[in-house]
């Protein structure tokens, strides 16, 4: 680093997001926080966004971390700057899903350049509730289960769903249809479809399976079941049915243990069901949606960059060793679990600026001229070639961002 007698490690303050499909509970209480009533807290974030941008303290004093590795850029080290510039390149969250988020996707880093280049020649305002490219880079984004957590992601293979759509007598049609159409058509015919054809292929199934689903007996691996649960959660009514619905049928839903991850690339639909995870991703928030939500669905650049190849989800392990980090897939960003149990400890060494988040337990972080004891829910920003140690009080679990 330029200036060798700068601190290395600085306490990091990240922000809550309170959307409307937040839980109550989770969030306050994995950071020690005191719920307010009525309140949904959703995401917590860390990291530079400028939609909610952390802060370090540095000599005692709140600064924002866009802020100081502006001043001091040298921190996040020649390998990323030389890749990103000189800005951090990945965004750090835990989501607490107590009600489902919108089908979605992702644009790749070009696609992202070109929309935001067009939207802004367009005129159109940053925070406006049309816009779809709030900046331009793209959003590879891996995930890390908390809890029992489903989400959908990818198109299933073809076959399967021509197997699943012929289970009901009105789907039948789109299952006869899909057997001489490509998927990409035959999606872009289900989110073109009008009310009337979306009640002719749904609203059999809603009447035929409402009182099993009132009665607990649809098993979560059935997508009626999701339907049913999804209606009830967004209050979606018989009359106003919204196409990613039929969603259920035709992407993979999954069912990740606590601990298993997933990866979403650009173009791959996905959604988040039910449960708590760690997000990781690119320091981006260009969301194309694709049902299942009130906000903005920009169907045109969702057909257009939507990826509808065949997908076997690829489930990332649980982690096994005191430093576990998981399977990499893009340049921006990978993640380390650390598990301890009291009294151990690990020597680390950064070679790219890091954030470590304590998710359970007590650790203490030891750099060359710093020492905090982190609990649950604490984090640090860790600058570039920092050597440290981690000792854990009592057993305890973090993870860490950073580059590959």
């Amino acid at each position: 680093m330029e200036n060798e007698n700068m601190q290395k490690i600085y306490l990091l303050q990240g922000g809550m997001q309170h959307y409307a499909w937040g839980g109550a509970e989770y969030l306050p209480a994995l950071l020690k926080q005191v719920s307010q009533p009525d309140m949904t807290y959703a995401e917590w974030w860390l990291g530079t966004h400028s939609a909610l941008p952390s802060t370090v303290m540095v000599n005692g004093k709140a600064q924002p971390l866009a802020e100081f590795i502006a001043e001091n850029p040298q921190v996040l080290g020649k390998k990323s700057r030389a890749k990103f510039g000189d800005e951090l390149p990945f965004l750090l969250k835990i989501l607490d899903v107590a009600k489902p988020l919108s089908i979605q996707l992702h644009p790749t880093k070009t696609q992202a350049e070109q929309g935001f280049i067009l939207e802004n020649q367009q005129g159109i305002d940053p925070k406006a509730s049309n816009r779809t490219y709030k900046d331009a880079n793209h959003k590879p984004e891996m995930m890390v289960a908390l809890s029992d957590f489903w989400l959908l992601h990818g198109f299933r293979h073809k076959a399967d769903i021509i197997a699943e759509l012929k289970r009901h007598t009105s789907l039948r049609g789109l299952a006869e249809k899909l057997e001489t159409q490509n998927l990409h058509d035959f999606y872009a015919d289900i989110m073109q479809a009008d009310q009337a054809q979306l009640a002719d292929w749904l609203l059999p199934i809603i009447h035929g399976q409402k009182q099993a689903f009132i009665e607990g007996k649809l098993s979560l691996e059935n997508p009626d079941y999701w339907v049913l649960y999804t209606m009830q959660a967004m209050d979606i009514a018989e009359d106003k049915l919204d196409a990613g619905l039929l969603c259920f049928y035709i992407f993979n839903l999954v069912h990740l243990q606590k601990g298993e991850g997933i990866f979403q690339a650009a173009g791959i639909p996905h959604a988040y069901l039910r449960g708590q995870n760690i997000e990781l991703m690119a320091t981006s928030d260009n969301v194309i949606r694709g049902g299942l939500t009130p906000k903005y669905v920009n169907i045109p650049a969702l057909l257009e960059i939507v990826d509808t190849q065949e997908i076997t989800p690829n489930i990332l392990p649980i982690a096994q060793t005191q430093y576990h980090t998981f399977e990499n897939f893009v340049d921006d960003f990978t993640l380390t679990e650390v598990n301890l149990v009291q009294n151990e400890h690990i020597k680390c060494i950064s070679e790219s600026a890091e954030i470590l988040l304590v998710m359970t337990g007590e650790l203490e972080i030891q750099g060359e001229t710093e020492n905090y004891c982190l609990s649950q829910g604490q984090s640090v920003f860790i600058c570039t070639d920092s050597a440290y140690t981690l000792r854990a009080n009592q057993t305890s679990n973090a993870v860490i961002a950073k580059l590959p």
